[in-house]
């Protein structure tokens, strides 16, 4: 049972989005505004979080950055009506999991619970080619390339690092590498470190940008 949390800070986006979920089998849905949004993270624990992006104070980036600084912060899906390149590129950038239309299909949105739910990343249609081409186009930072090289991670990171960035969940690197799914998320964890990267995506940004996806 995947345990998902909906913040939204309108009450019929949020029931529509826990109607459609509920729907579909293995999700425990529950919902909430962003006021109650931190509180509810820390007492329920949910797997996923899908996370409104434009709502009144306190916002969804503010939100995420505070999700992110819990002890065991859950993936961040992050929700939106319209593309907004700018706050989605921060979004990821701040350790967001992807983002979601919110007139996504039902099985769109299913599918992409559970995508992050197993360690992955989602990115659906509509505004994630301005993003992520602006991600992968952007000069590199000093601190991922210059401070932390690829040549300083073992083979076994640089294996993880390049399956991660063509998006594959935990559970599908694992398979691939033979490898148990804790330990593909402490490779990922000592990439995070010594990339100085605080998301996958910015993992997979920085695989992209050295040639590796």
């Amino acid at each position: 049972m995947i345990r998902v949390l909906v913040v939204d800070d309108e009450e019929l986006v949020r029931e529509a989005l826990r109607r459609l979920l509920a729907a579909e089998d293995g999700f425990q849905v529950s919902v909430c505004d962003s006021f109650a949004a931190l509180d509810t993270v820390r007492h329920t624990a949910p797997d996923v979080v899908l996370l409104d992006i434009v709502m009144p104070a306190p916002d969804g980036l503010t939100l995420l950055t505070a999700i992110r600084k819990l002890p065991q912060p859950p993936p961040v899906g992050m929700l939106t009506t319209f593309d907004v390149p700018d706050q989605l590129e921060l979004a990821l950038s701040g350790g967001a999991a992807g983002f979601l239309l919110k007139d996504s299909a039902p099985a769109l949105l299913g599918q992409a619970v559970r995508v992050l739910a197993a360690g992955g990343v989602v990115c659906t249609p509509g505004g994630s080619h301005a993003v992520l081409t602006r991600l992968l186009t952007a000069p590199p930072e000093p601190a991922a390339t210059e401070g932390t090289p690829l040549a300083h991670l073992t083979p076994r990171e640089r294996e993880v690092l390049t399956l991660l960035a063509i998006g594959l969940s935990n559970a599908d690197i694992g398979e691939q590498l033979a490898i148990g799914v804790t330990t593909v998320k402490t490779h990922i964890s000592a990439l995070k470190r010594k990339l100085h990267a605080s998301s996958r995506v910015a993992l997979a940004t920085v695989a992209q940008r050295a040639g590796l996806a």
